[in-house]
């Protein structure tokens, strides 16, 4: 992991980071309905359906009314481009 990586994962570490993220990506409607006070970071680990794991690098829950709303925020923190990404993406 190089030191762009660890800057980066520290960043989306914080709750404010990803507040403002939601903020800036979400139609206002969606923002409203949002605690973001209750944000909080949950475990990233997760099992594929092919039963590989996998470990996600932000993974976050915030309430939506009464329910929990789990935000995904797999972040593909590269140092150098790849052209093959838009082939990993789907």
């Amino acid at each position: 992991m190089d030191e762009h990586d660890t800057i980066y994962k520290l960043l989306f570490a914080h709750d404010r980071m990803i507040q403002d993220l939601l903020v800036g990506f979400l139609p206002e409607k969606w923002v409203a309905a949002l605690d973001l006070e209750s944000l909080e970071k949950t475990n990233g680990s997760y099992v594929t359906d092919d039963l590989r794991g996998r470990h996600g690098d932000a993974v976050w829950r915030i309430r939506w009314g009464e329910e929990w709303l789990y935000v995904y925020l797999l972040l593909e923190f590269q140092s150098s481009v790849d052209r093959f990404m838009a082939l990993r993406i789907m």
